[in-house]
């Protein structure tokens, strides 16, 4: 995914009210922007560390920044915009990066689907193929050692997702979880269960009937973040 223009760069000072920053630019300029992440960014910033940051020229928003990357305590880059995963994923899809979801002839996104009034993110068709729903997460938790974790707050919505994935593996589709891992410093990726037990039980329940799950991990700059390489997903 290219960045056009490329995201500017600061000094964060600080996340609060979940969804807005503080920022210092070079100039010493403060603003506040917009932080489009519902998580708890738990170990994704520290206060007076770079962050980058885009802005938008609509006029119908109060706040014209959106927070993109920041920096960890322990100085890897995380991409904390919730809203460019599931573009991530489409891009190395149909770019042939994630090898294990190529051979469809369309993606759709944001279809309704299941029993329980959810959206599935991609939804992948093709003649002689069964239909693959494709959920993904954004996955930036780092609990040392390269293990990047998910999810960093209890996800009652995300265990909905799990469930519905389960559905449609026993109605005979193909479903497949991606664990969209925008942290530089990543060897791998898995459930936080400390953070959410039901979660982490509810996955392993989805593995075990056959839900499939990838994990494929992002380079992040400020002109370019793109999905590029696949990372091994551990459970402990």
């Amino acid at each position: 995914m290219k960045i056009i223009p490329p995201f500017e760069r600061a000094t964060l000072i600080k996340r609060y009210k979940r969804f807005l920053a503080d920022i210092r630019l070079s100039s010493g300029e403060e603003m506040t922007i917009h932080c489009p992440n519902t998580g708890s960014m738990k170990n994704c910033w520290q206060a007076e560390t770079p962050c980058w940051f885009s802005r938008s020229d609509d006029p119908r928003r109060k706040l014209s920044g959106t927070l993109e990357i920041t920096t960890t305590p322990d100085g890897f880059l995380t991409g904390v915009n919730t809203n460019r995963p599931n573009k991530l994923v489409r891009e190395a899809i149909e770019d042939g990066v994630i090898a294990e979801l190529q051979g469809y002839e369309s993606i759709r996104a944001e279809v309704k689907y299941g029993a329980e009034n959810s959206r599935i993110d991609l939804l992948l068709t093709g003649e002689e193929l069964a239909p693959c729903y494709v959920e993904v997460k954004n996955t930036t938790l780092g609990a040392g050692g390269g293990r990047v974790l998910f999810p960093d707050a209890v996800t009652e919505r995300g265990t909905k997702h799990l469930r519905e994935l389960i559905s449609m593996v026993q109605q005979g589709h193909r479903a497949v979880l991606v664990f969209c891992v925008q942290h530089s410093g990543a060897d791998c990726a898995g459930p936080a269960d400390e953070i959410d037990p039901v979660y982490g039980a509810t996955l392993r329940q989805a593995i075990a009937a056959g839900v499939e799950v990838l994990v494929y991990g992002c380079r992040l700059a400020e002109d370019e973040i793109v999905i590029d390489r696949r990372l091994p997903f551990v459970i402990r």
